[in-house]
Parts: C-alpha cells; structure tokens; sequence
C-alpha cells in the first residue's frame, strides 16, 4: 500500500548526493558479482554524487524523487523520454507500490511528451518479476557486461489498451 505521506516531484541537482547513497545501497541487486564490485567500477562511478549531478541537468534525462515523510525512498530516471534509465526503491520501502508510483509518473510525461507507448529497459535480475508485472517483456537472453548484470526488456502499449500501473 502507497504510503499517504508519499511525495513524488521532479528532482533537483540537491538531490544527487541522496540520489547517489540510495541506489549504491542497493548496488549487489545489479552487480553481477556483488563480491567483487571492482568489475563495475566505471559503472559505479557514473553513480557518485557529482556524475548524478551532471545526469539530473541533462536534457535527455527526466528525473522523480519519492519521498515519505521528508525521507527519500525512491528515485526514477527516463532517458530520451523512452528509456528507463533507473527505477529504485530503498529497501524499507519495498514492496509498497512506491516503484510502480514512480514508473506511472514517467510513463505518463513521456507519453504526454509524444512517446507512443514504447519503452525499453535494462533490468537486474532480481526486478525481472517487477518488470513484468508493469508489462514489459524481455527481448534477449541476460546479459553480464563490465561487471553488470541485466535483462534487456521492452514494453509497447496499444493505443487501445494502455498498461495500467501495477499494484
């Protein structure tokens, strides 16, 4: 169940450094190997607090923040208005619909925005189920590359039938 405190706005460029411990913490969900982070070091470094920084001002980039009582407990990111970019919830927050919140609210500006209905992703092996129940599908095998490891996944909606937010 949505928290009735929760909050959901556009980020802003004071929002990197939470943005950055939240989805670090969160980390050995997309690493291939979380006992070796090093594999994914250049990746990880796209994540430190000034690299989120220079995310959140570029213009292909549309960041949300979720926040529940002032506390940040979700991030979302959508890259060229089609792209999910990133989609993480911190750990205490799972599992209350904060995630698919975030999803909808990108989803819906990207749509807005000329989108039709077409989203791609790359998920981590453990948001696959997550993913599906928002209605995406993978479109090949799970890959590991440069320490990572995910799942390219697309959605297409029809026009006639748009997917609905999960619960």
């Amino acid at each position: 169940m949505v928290p009735e405190s929760l909050v959901v706005r556009p980020a802003r460029p004071d929002d990197a450094e939470g943005i950055s411990r939240l989805i670090l913490a969160l980390s050995r969900y997309f690493l291939a190997d979380a006992e070796h982070p090093e594999a994914a070091a250049a990746f990880l470094q796209t994540l430190a607090p000034a690299a989120v920084a220079q995310t959140l001002a570029d213009d292909r980039y549309r960041y949300h923040v979720a926040e529940v009582d002032g506390v940040l407990a979700g991030v979302v990111g959508m890259r060229d208005g089609a792209h999910l970019f990133h989609l993480f919830v911190a750990e205490p927050f799972h599992g209350r619909g904060i995630g698919a919140m975030l999803w909808d609210t990108v989803r819906r500006e990207a749509l807005a925005a000329g989108n039709p209905g077409r989203f791609t992703l790359n998920s981590s092996r453990y948001a696959i189920p997550v993913y599906e129940r928002l209605g995406f599908v993978a479109t090949d095998a799970l890959q590991v590359n440069d320490g990572l490891a995910y799942l390219p996944m697309h959605l297409i909606e029809s026009p006639s039938r748009p997917v609905q937010p999960a619960d």
